[in-house]
């Protein structure tokens, strides 16, 4: 079983519940009240190699990343942490490779009362969870993959660089989302945010932005939506096609003279071109 696997379960116990198997009651009860699942097993996953977790630093603070090789795992952990809200039945688009989330750690707040006589818990349990910064963790799952469904031919690489690549992006693309929401919490736009967050992860990868492969992860042909991520962040993706279009070659110019060794340092610099 992977050591990955089983070091999130121990913060998140709702990962020992089987979406395939548990109600979204089940999901709820450890959610919510922090009651933890009768099985502490993980059978339910493959587990895989290449999975990792870790804790990067950056200019918003540090960010905990864990990446899962298997498919079926980076599934069944994304359906499990939205199950209480959307029901374990909830599918994941083979688009979406990634996610960043807010999630409760209860065991945090379970180690943080037995410091407490019983009979001062109940009014210490609502002192520390009236700030969410005790409890709530901002996590981000990554897995492993072509980027947004596209395939290595279509990418113009290698099937090998093509999924090297791909992590880099996917890496980049939620590192970027994090920092946003922190640096930027009141400034949120779905499809700007998306498209800086991909100009971020495909200079990190590349070094470069290429409107070109943009367009085949947001599933745009000649400024004109064919079908793809855009969809996911805009109900009128047919109408918002053109202004993504012409927004991406903004951005390039940007971009283009950018002389930065760090893709991070993009980020302002992209927000800043709204203001201008």
């Amino acid at each position: 079983m992977s050591t990955v696997i089983e070091r999130l379960a121990a913060q998140y116990p709702l990962l020992y519940l089987d979406p395939d198997k548990d109600e979204q009651a089940a999901y709820r009860n450890v959610v919510l009240r922090g009651d933890m699942p009768k099985s502490q097993e993980l059978d339910h996953y493959h587990g895989d190699p290449m999975d990792r977790l870790e804790i990067t630093d950056t200019p918003a603070g540090p960010i905990c990343l864990a990446t899962l090789g298997n498919r079926q795992d980076f599934e069944r952990v994304m359906r499990g942490f939205m199950a209480a809200k959307n029901g374990p039945d909830v599918q994941i688009p083979r688009s979406q490779g990634a996610a960043m989330l807010q999630v409760f750690n209860w065991p945090r707040i379970h180690a943080h009362l037995a410091q407490f006589p019983e009979e001062e818990q109940n009014a210490e349990f609502k002192r520390f969870t009236a700030n969410k910064g005790n409890y709530v963790d901002q996590l981000i799952v990554l897995s492993r993959g072509p980027y947004s469904d596209v395939d290595a031919v279509a990418a113009g690489c290698s099937e090998e660089d093509w999924i090297l690549h791909s992590d880099t992006i996917r890496r980049y693309h939620e590192i970027t989302h994090v920092i946003c929401r922190r640096l930027y919490p009141d400034d949120v736009d779905a499809v700007r945010d998306e498209l800086i967050a991909d100009m971020v992860g495909l200079y990190a990868a590349f070094g470069c932005f290429d409107p070109e492969l943009e367009s085949l992860f947001l599933g745009i042909q000649g400024g004109r939506y064919v079908g793809g991520r855009l969809e996911n962040y805009t109900d009128d993706p047919e109408t918002m096609a053109a202004w993504v279009s012409n927004t991406m070659m903004q951005y390039k110019k940007i971009i283009d003279v950018y002389k930065g060794e760090d893709p991070l340092g993009l980020i302002p610099l992209l927000y800043k071109k709204k203001e201008s």
